[in-house]
């Protein structure tokens, strides 16, 4: 029986996708725009022998219509391609929904007002469901920066920071000594009580603990929690536990599926550990088990500060543990390698972009295989879905009979 281990290298786009003109992301090229950077700055191309060995240079090359300053070897083994995303958003929740089946084909609620994000009205509904009367921020923000800002006077004042982005996201950052980590994430579960019962349709409240005393020293901690909203129908995760497999959450996973179909979860924080952390459960999980990894701090860390430097290292970083994963594979495991949406370190602003992601997947013995451009994240989950002998899901279209 199959085993399989998902690596979302979260934020990691491979060129503008057909529909990014919507979005006014035409010109994104997270792999190629970093790539470039990277070269600029350092003086040398991106060194990535595993991943290319992989094929994904053919696949950047092919989605985003260059080839991206990268040292490398051509394909050698493991199936490779790109996909387009067909969920109406390019946040978290919509990407990796649709990459179990269900694609988010609604609307999502957005805060758009960049400067008075949060009504009056609701802004009232949370004073009297939390008890504090107040918030600092209001607007659009990033995350790292608005804690710079507002970070003393959120000490010395005990009231929350909250901000949205262009995502579906109610955040809140609070000192985890002076507020609180418990009470932050109390706060944040009264937030999204509040956000249902309005019937906002806000994707996520996600709580956002810092420590330090200065914004010299602000840091935010591997403490933070999402709370999602449920997927509008069972995704594969759903239909994997129902068959008596399991699903192991590490890192995020968890909470971006509110905890629906995951067996257990395990938390990590930092690139590291969260590798470490997968191969930890690669080494012990038994057959029929689902490994779910998001790397989140490709896009935490170097996507959203717009640090493409740092991305291209993570990068390598990532590229120098794949082998080590390797070794752990049995010949009926699978690795694949994917991501939820763009987050292009050289493109304005700091949000998000719509970008084809990779779609990469390997297995011992298995040969080079192009698998081409994918019309939707989905294909991911029915060939999981088949994979693992379970029930497909209504979108997607699986290439499981490739991996043979």
């Amino acid at each position: 029986m199959a085993r399989a281990l998902i690596l979302v290298v979260d934020g990691f786009g491979l060129g503008a996708a057909p529909d990014a003109e919507d979005f006014g992301d035409v010109g994104a090229n997270t792999f190629a725009n970093l790539a470039a950077e990277f070269y600029q700055q350092s003086g040398r191309k991106l060194n990535l022998p595993t991943l290319s060995k992989l094929g994904l240079i053919n696949a950047a090359t092919a989605a985003g219509k260059q080839a991206p300053a990268v040292t490398g070897e051509a394909p050698s083994t493991g199936a490779y391609g790109y996909a387009a995303e067909i969920s109406s958003g390019k946040d978290t929740p919509s990407g990796h929904w649709e990459m179990m089946g269900v694609p988010v084909l609604f609307d999502w609620g957005y805060f758009t007002d960049k400067t008075n994000s949060f009504s009056a009205e609701l802004l009232e509904q949370i004073y009297q469901r939390t008890g504090i009367n107040a918030i600092l921020g209001n607007c659009h923000a990033s995350g790292t920066n608005i804690i710079n800002e507002l970070g003393e006077q959120h000490m010395k004042t005990g009231v929350p920071i909250c901000y949205t982005s262009a995502d579906s996201v109610f955040q809140v950052a609070a000192h985890e000594e002076t507020f609180g980590l418990d009470n932050l994430l109390t706060y944040c579960q009264q937030v999204r009580e509040v956000l249902d019962e309005m019937q906002l349709n806000i994707g996520r409240v996600i709580a956002r603990p810092f420590v330090g005393s200065s914004p010299d020293d602000f840091q935010r901690t591997g403490n933070r929690r999402d709370y999602s909203i449920l997927p509008p129908a069972p995704t594969v995760l759903d239909n994997i536990v129902e068959a008596g497999g399991k699903v192991v959450s590490v890192g995020k996973i968890a909470d971006i599926f509110a905890h629906q179909g995951i067996s257990e979860k395990f938390k990590a924080t930092g690139l590291e550990d969260l590798v470490n952390t997968s191969i930890e459960q690669l080494k012990s999980q038994p057959e029929g088990s689902l490994i779910f990894t998001n790397l989140v701090n490709f896009d935490q860390d170097y996507g959203h500060r717009r640090d493409p430097v740092g991305y291209g290292k993570a990068l390598e970083y990532l590229d120098s543990r794949l082998n080590e994963i390797g070794v752990e594979l049995k010949d009926d495991d699978y690795v694949f390698l994917t991501a939820d949406h763009g987050c292009d370190p050289t493109w304005h602003g700091s949000d998000h972009t719509r970008e084809y992601v990779p779609v990469m997947v390997y297995k011992r013995n298995m040969p080079s295989i192009d698998l081409g451009e994918r019309d939707t994240f989905a294909d991911i989950g029915a060939t999981i879905a088949e994979l693992f002998e379970v029930k497909a899901p209504e979108y997607g279209t699986s290439f499981a009979s490739k991996l043979q």
